[in-house]
C-alpha cells in the first residue's frame, strides 16, 4: 500500500468522523475509499488500529481515539523570552477529554460582565461547570443567589456561605434567602 494511498483513505475518515460524528460502516468504508470489497478493507483498517486511529473492541467494533478526533500537541512553548523551539508531534489530544472529566454533570455558559476579570475570566468566555464536584473556599461557582445566577467564588468563613467578585468594583454577596451551588468551573475557554 502506498504512502499516499494510505494518507488519502486516512483523511477520507477523519473527514467522515469530523461530519458525522461516528465511524463508517464497513459498507460506507468500501464506498469512500472506492475500493471493491469489504475484504480490500482489511490492510487499511489494519492499518489505522497499528497507527492508533481506530482501536477495537473485544467483539471487534471499531472505536474512535484521540488521535483521529483530538488535536495534535505538538509540544510546549515559552512565554518567556524567546527561545528555539523544534515541532515534535507528542500526541493527539481531545479537548473533550482535556477539559471534561464527568461529562454526564457538566455543562457550558458564556459569559457576560465583568465581575470576575480579576480572575482572568472577561465578557465572551465560555466557562465549563461540572454540577457534581462540592465546592471549596475560593473555588468559582456558579450559582443561583436569591433566584438570580452568577458567576462568583465561593467564601465561606465561621460557618457563613457568601459569593465574592474578582472585581473591586462589586461587593460580597451575602444571600437573604436561598444560595443554590450551580456547579463549579473546571475551565475557561477563550476564541480571540
Amino acid at each position: 500500500m502506498s504512502t499516499k494511498l494510505y494518507d488519502n483513505r486516512k483523511n477520507k475518515l477523519v473527514g467522515f468522523y469530523k461530519q458525522y460524528k461516528r465511524i463508517p460502516t464497513y459498507e460506507e468504508m468500501v464506498e469512500i475509499f472506492g475500493v471493491k470489497s469489504k475484504g480490500s478493507l482489511h490492510k487499511y483498517v489494519k492499518k489505522f488500529v497499528d497507527d492508533e486511529l481506530l482501536a477495537q473492541s473485544e467483539s471487534g467494533k471499531l472505536i474512535p481515539t484521540p488521535k483521529l478526533y483530538g488535536l495534535r500537541v505538538l509540544g510546549s512553548i515559552q512565554a518567556g523570552f524567546p527561545t528555539t523551539v523544534e515541532e515534535e508531534v507528542s500526541d493527539a489530544l481531545s479537548l473533550d477529554e482535556f477539559l471534561i472529566s464527568n461529562p454526564e454533570a457538566t455543562y457550558m455558559l458564556t459569559v457576560s460582565g465583568d465581575s470576575m476579570i480579576d480572575a482572568g475570566i472577561v465578557q465572551g468566555d465560555m466557562v465549563v461547570v461540572d454540577r457534581s464536584q462540592t465546592p471549596k473556599n475560593g473555588d468559582i461557582v456558579v450559582a443561583n443567589v436569591d433566584n438570580e445566577w452568577t458567576l462568583k467564588y465561593f467564601m465561606e468563613r465561621n460557618g457563613t456561605v457568601f459569593l465574592r467578585a474578582a472585581n473591586k468594583r462589586y461587593g460580597d454577596i451575602h444571600p437573604r434567602d436561598e444560595l443554590t451551588i450551580g456547579g463549579v468551573v473546571t475551565s475557561v475557554i477563550r476564541k480571540y
